[in-house]
C-alpha cells in the first residue's frame, strides 16, 4: 500500500535533529510503523521478532545496534528496553539514535527512570480529512489562528460524503476499501480491543461483555462529558448500574491504549461572575470505533441526527487535534454553570486562542454564531487576549465572514 504523507511526518523529522530518541504514540493500526518507517534506516519489529525478544534477555545492545535511526517497533510489548535505550543515548550522545513505536502506555513504574531530555514523546491519530484527501486545507488552522481566514470555496463534501468519512474513519488501511468492509474492520478492531488487548495490558481480567456495554455507552454519549455514574448507570441496563470504580478502570484501560481521548476544559479568565465547569468531553480517538460499537451504518446514522451531529462534532475535534499539534496548540472546550457552551477552544502555547462551533446542518448558524458573540463577551480579553477566530465549522457550503465578525468553515476546507 502506497504511504500517505502525515502532517506528523515533518514533526518526527524536526524532533529526530534535537533529541536522542522520539517516542511515536498512538492507537494500533494508526499508522505509527509505516510513518517511523519513512526516516528510519534500521528496525526491529518486536511483536514478531522472537529473536529481539530472546536477545533483549541476555545482551540487549544486539537488539539496540544498526543503522541510525533505528525503529524498535511496539517497544511496550519488552518494557525493559526503555533503560536500556536511555542509557545508550546517554552513552552516544547523539540526536536522532531512535524512533520508538507503541499502541499502549505502559504502567507508571516501567518507566519510572526518567526519559526527560533524550527522548520525547510524538502522539499519532487516525488521519484526518485532509490527510486522507477528503479536504482542501485552504483554510489553514494556522491562518486562521492569525486571524486571517475570509472565505473559500465549497469544497463539494456533501452531508452523504460526510456520514462515509465518519464510518470509515482514519485508519489508513481502511483507505482502500469500501464502507461495507471498513465498518467490519472497525467492528472487528473493537472486538480485540474489548476482548484481547484490554486483559493483555497489564495482565489484568476485565469483563470483555462489561467492556462492550460501557464503550456502547460512550459511544452513545460521545462529544458529551458524560460523568463516570452516568456510563455506569447505562450500561448496567436493566442489570442494574456498574460499579463506578469499575468503570473508571476500563475508562483509565481504555485511554492507556489510546482507544479514547477525553477533551480538557478550557479555564479562561471571565468578566463574569460564572463559574466554569471543568469537566472533559468524552471521545474516542476515532469516531468510526463509536460507530462501530453501536454496530451501526450510515443509513441508520441518518435517520438519527442527533447521533450524527455528536458523531461530525467528534470528527471535526479529530482533525483540530491533527492540525492543532502542528501549530503547537491544544483543543479545549467552553462550559460554565449558566449552560453556555463552546465545542471546541484551539489555544495555541504563546496565548493565542480561537472558539469554534461545531455544526452539521447550516440552518444552526445563525444560533452558534450568536453564542460565540455571547462566550467572547464573557471572557476577560485584558488577561486572555482578543481571540483570533470565532467561527462556526460546518458540514457543507462556501466559506464566509458574516457581517457580525463570526467566520463560517466548512470541514472540507480545514487543514494545518
Amino acid at each position: 500500500m502506497t504511504y500517505r504523507a502525515r502532517i506528523a511526518d515533518a514533526e518526527l523529522a524536526t524532533r529526530l535533529t534535537s533529541t536522542g530518541a522520539v517516542v511515536i504514540e498512538g492507537p494500533k493500526a494508526c499508522g505509527k510503523t509505516e510513518t517511523a518507517r519513512q526516516l528510519a534506516a534500521s528496525e526491529v519489529l518486536l511483536d514478531i521478532d522472537d529473536n529481539a525478544r530472546q536477545a533483549l534477555a541476555i545482551e540487549p545492545k544486539l537488539v539496540l545496534e544498526g543503522k541510525t535511526p533505528r525503529l524498535i517497533d511496539e517497544w511496550q510489548i519488552e518494557p525493559a528496553i526503555w533503560n536500556h535505550i536511555r542509557r545508550t543515548v546517554d552513552e552516544r550522545g547523539l540526536p536522532g539514535q531512535f524512533i520508538l513505536t507503541g499502541s499502549a502506555v505502559p504502567a507508571d513504574d516501567i518507566t519510572r527512570h526518567t526519559g526527560a531530555g533524550r527522548l520525547t514523546r510524538l502522539r499519532l491519530r487516525p488521519m484526518s480529512l485532509f490527510e486522507t484527501g477528503h479536504a482542501s486545507g485552504v483554510a489553514s488552522l494556522g491562518n486562521c489562528l492569525s486571524g486571517l481566514f475570509e472565505h473559500c470555496p465549497d469544497p463539494g463534501l456533501s452531508i452523504g460524503d460526510i456520514v462515509e468519512r465518519i464510518a470509515v474513519g482514519g485508519w489508513p488501511a481502511h483507505q482502500v476499501l469500501d464502507v461495507r468492509q471498513a465498518l467490519q474492520r472497525a467492528r472487528d478492531y473493537m472486538e480485540e480491543i474489548t476482548r484481547v488487548d484490554i486483559n493483555r495490558l497489564d495482565g489484568g481480567r476485565r469483563d470483555p461483555f462489561k467492556v462492550t456495554r460501557v464503550t456502547q455507552s460512550l459511544a452513545r454519549n460521545v462529544a458529551t462529558p458524560v460523568a463516570t455514574r452516568s456510563l455506569a448507570t447505562d450500561a448496567g441496563g436493566s442489570d442494574g448500574a456498574l460499579e463506578d470504580e469499575t468503570v473508571r478502570g476500563y475508562l483509565d484501560a481504555l485511554e492507556r491504549l489510546m482507544i479514547i481521548e477525553d477533551q480538557p476544559a478550557w479555564a479562561p479568565h471571565l468578566r463574569s461572575r460564572s463559574i466554569l465547569r471543568s469537566a472533559a468531553k468524552r471521545h474516542f480517538v476515532d469516531p468510526s470505533l463509536a460507530v462501530a460499537a453501536l454496530r451501526a451504518t450510515p443509513e441508520r446514522l441518518l435517520k438519527d441526527m442527533n447521533l450524527l451531529g455528536l458523531l461530525f462534532e467528534s470528527m471535526v475535534v479529530r482533525d483540530l487535534r491533527v492540525y492543532a499539534q502542528a501549530n503547537d496548540a491544544r483543543v479545549l472546550h467552553y462550559r460554565d454553570n449558566t449552560g453556555l457552551e463552546v465545542d471546541a477552544i484551539i489555544e495555541t502555547a504563546d496565548g493565542r486562542w480561537a472558539a469554534l462551533e461545531i455544526k452539521l446542518g447550516t440552518g444552526h448558524v445563525d444560533d452558534a454564531a450568536s453564542n460565540l458573540l455571547k462566550f467572547a463577551d464573557r471572557v476577560d480579553t485584558r488577561k486572555c487576549g482578543e481571540p483570533a477566530l470565532l467561527g462556526v465549522i460546518i458540514g457543507a457550503g462556501y466559506g464566509y465572514r458574516r457581517e457580525d465578525g463570526v467566520a463560517v468553515v466548512p470541514v472540507g476546507a480545514l487543514g494545518v
